[in-house]
């Protein structure tokens, strides 16, 4: 049994989606961030940079943040969609680190100026709308003659899926990244990414890219 402490967020939704697929017991815990509940001790115990998504694994009491962490984590424990070994498990922790280091931390900030804040600063924005632009291109282009972005579906793709989930939030239009539209959507029709994506809570219609 894992217990997943997460919010309706893409680093959340990354998380729930992996156990969804797995098909893996767990239970989730909401922790409303915007009522503060990262901020509880009793959370903190769990997750010390009091963010989401964390978890608890009951079989051997190990506690562990970080979304690229977990994933890692319950593709080994469980034996899926992360190779144990060779260039495919390579190759996937590069996109992975990718999506970790950029593709999430941009368009996150491009949320922040271009979706919540537009008028806050004319640089921020044009400076995350634009690293958002390039980010989908890298990622359009590694798509070329593929249905997943290494070979085989993975982690690399349910911890960048839920992203570009918010294409919206970035002012994108996906018919100018055809390959990630085509991904996008051939991700979305999977039942555990449809699940996984309404945890902890049904959030209503996913768009639909």
């Amino acid at each position: 049994m894992i217990d997943l402490y997460t919010w309706s967020t893409p680093n959340g939704r990354k998380v729930s989606i992996l156990l969804e697929e797995l098909g893996a017991a767990y239970t989730a815990h909401a922790i409303d961030i915007t009522k503060g509940d990262q901020m509880a001790p009793e959370f903190l115990d769990i997750s010390p940079n009091n963010k989401i998504p964390a978890i608890v694994d009951q079989e051997t009491g190990l506690k562990l943040m970080e979304s690229g962490a977990i994933l890692i984590y319950l593709a080994d424990k469980y034996g899926q969609f992360l190779a144990k070994d060779g260039d495919q498990r390579t190759k996937t922790l590069e996109w992975l680190m990718w999506q970790m280091g950029g593709l999430g931390p941009m368009l996150g900030q491009a949320h922040h100026f271009v979706h919540f804040n537009p008028d806050k600063s004319a640089y921020a924005k044009e400076r995350y709308g634009a690293e958002a632009k390039r980010l989908y291109a890298v990622l359009d282009q590694r798509l070329t003659g593929r249905d997943f972005i290494v070979d085989d579906y993975s982690i690399a793709d349910m911890a960048c899926w839920p992203w570009i989930s918010r294409y919206e939030w970035q002012n994108i239009d996906l018919s100018e990244f055809p390959n990630v539209r085509n991904w996008y959507r051939r991700i979305l029709d999977r039942p555990g990414v449809q699940r996984g994506y309404q945890v902890p809570k049904d959030m209503g219609p996913i768009p639909a890219g």
